[in-house]
């Protein structure tokens, strides 16, 4: 066991685990391969290369959803509106896992210049539409590349920086998710108003051309030492897997209900292709998610914990704000802007922790807090009540983004630490879909819980107009006595919310608690321990 220089704390001694090493075809432990960029201020750049391109990638849902009112009105066909979202994210969580397989088996180079140079002629395709079946069509062709370049950019942090600095640039990395998340609608509707709906994506066009040729120019070719072969069958099979979970979190708003036939059927169908990914996978020589990932507990624990995390961190976002509005009164403007307590935890706590993971190099302790406070500020929230005083709750979100930011980078460190590294990218798309793919699977059940609340309340308002139609300017509009009993209504109707949501943070918290506790190598100390690690698993 490798022991710090410096006095261990009470309890159990850290154990050092290093980044498994692959071997060559004789048989022989291949070399460790140092950064990928070593000179640090070229490095520093590009990252910010890269930085770019994830903000070009993920503002765009976010910019997309303020200006689709505007898109209904020019084309109309309003039944097809959600569908300009969920083509995006369908597509996009169907290749996520492929794109990191590719990044493995031909280089991240031009994997990720490829992503870029699709999602880039998507967007102008996208900003070039005649109807709404073209932008539909056009959303399905940016996807196929906007889901490769996060997943390429993570797997490409893991080349450039050594698992404890990686600590800390993953935190930077995510305050940019939460910049784009934060800035998308604003900018969407600014773009919208002043230069019409297809300026927000033809605004990608330069981003993406200015960052292709920086990464020709600055980026690395890193040749993968193996033979590549593409396991078809495998990609098609899990794309229809991953594809039918997220249609079917969907599928509520598309056929009426979650347990209707057809929502059945998609279900059905996704169990069979997982079904025959399995089997396909077992003996394919280069598998697009090597089984062998499951086969570690550590990578396990941590793609529940992605999983819980992405419910809460991602999927309750909308419904947080929801709740707001109905039970506070808030305009949209004035909820917005309370999430600035939210997006202060985050940047406050993502960055505190990337600084101390990368200085400690443990993972484990705020995987725990992280959870914790999940627990927690859910939990209070499910006892909140209509007319609570706004800096109390905006405490609790504060509370709670706090919570999100010190946990949010700790699935991605941990997988890419527990795998091989010549599966990295396959594990880094691993990490990022299940990511996705509970919050899509969260915002249904979310949604099915509020719903169920209100169906049975009936509320007689001035002109027969139903409650749960009400926009937030209808409801501020209302005497004061049936606004209260609207926002009851509500109120009541999220405490099942707040309270599921809590429980699934629980489950990521037992997940945490279990996890190993593993102590990240420093720079250098990882092709030590590989070489002298390697033999024994012979």
């Amino acid at each position: 066991m490798t022991k710090s220089s410096t006095a261990a704390p009470a309890g159990p001694e850290p154990r050092f685990e290093p980044h498994p090493t692959p071997r060559s075809a004789a048989g022989m432990t291949a070399p460790a391969e140092g950064p990928l960029v070593t000179d640090p201020r070229l490095r520093l750049f590009v990252y910010l290369l890269l930085m770019s391109a994830m903000f070009m990638a993920t503002l765009d849902n976010q910019i997309v959803s303020t200006a689709l009112p505007t898109i209904v009105g020019e084309f109309g066909e309003l039944e097809r509106f959600g569908w300009v979202g969920s083509a995006y994210l369908l597509t996009t969580s169907a290749v996520m896992p492929l794109y990191g397989k590719l990044g493995d088996l031909f280089g991240r180079k031009y994997v990720i210049m490829a992503a870029i140079a699709i999602f880039t002629l998507g967007s102008l395709v996208c900003g070039l539409a005649v109807s709404m079946d073209t932008l539909i069509a056009a959303r399905v062709l940016q996807a196929l590349g906007g889901g490769g370049i996060m997943v390429s950019i993570f797997s490409i942090n893991a080349d450039l920086f050594e698992p404890r600095e990686r600590a800390r640039y993953q935190s930077y990395s995510s305050l940019v998710l939460m910049e784009s998340g934060a800035l998308g609608p604003v900018l969407g509707g600014t773009l919208s108003d002043l230069f019409g709906w297809r300026s927000i994506f033809l605004v990608n066009l330069p981003i993406g051309i200015a960052v292709l040729i920086g990464l020709a120019f600055l980026l690395p070719y890193r040749k993968p030492d193996r033979k590549p072969k593409i396991d078809y069958a495998g990609a098609i099979l899990l794309a229809g897997a991953v594809a039918s979970i997220v249609f079917w979190a969907d599928s509520g708003q598309i056929f009426g209900s979650l347990i209707s036939w057809e929502s059945l059927a998609v279900v059905a169908f996704g169990a069979l292709c997982a079904v025959g990914w399995v089997l396909v996978e077992r003996r394919a020589p280069e598998p697009v998610v090597p089984l062998s990932l499951f086969s570690k507990p550590t990578i396990n624990l941590l793609l529940v914990i992605s999983l819980v995390s992405g419910a809460i961190g991602i999927g309750s976002v909308n419904y947080i704000a929801l709740y707001l509005q109905t039970t506070t009164g808030l305009s949209p403007s004035m909820a917005g802007l309370l999430f600035v307590a939210t997006t202060g935890g985050i940047a406050f706590g993502s960055i505190a922790a990337g600084r101390l993971i990368a200085r400690t190099g443990r993972y484990k302790p705020f995987s725990i807090a992280s959870t914790a406070l999940g627990v927690i500020s859910l939990g209070i929230f499910s006892f909140l009540h209509a007319g609570t005083p706004l800096i109390f709750i905006a405490l609790v979100m504060l509370l709670q983004g706090f919570g999100v930011g010190i946990g949010q980078q700790v699935p991605v460190i941990g997988v890419q630490n527990a795998a091989s590294r010549a599966d990295v990218g396959a594990a880094t798309g691993t990490v990022t879909l299940t990511r996705m793919g509970g919050a899509a699977i969260a915002i249904s059940i979310y949604g099915a819980i509020v719903s169920s609340g209100l169906t049975h309340v009936q509320i007689a308002l001035p002109g027969g107009v139903d409650f749960r139609n009400l926009t937030p300017e209808g409801l501020a509009a209302l005497p004061d006595a049936a606004r209260a009993l609207v926002a009851n209504a509500y109120s009541e109707a999220f405490v099942p919310l707040f309270l599921t949501a809590s429980g699934m943070m629980v489950i990521g918290l037992i997940c945490a608690l279990l996890l190993p506790n593993i102590r990240l190598p420093r720079e250098g100390e990882g092709k030590v321990a590989d070489a002298s690690l390697q033999p024994a698993e012979a």
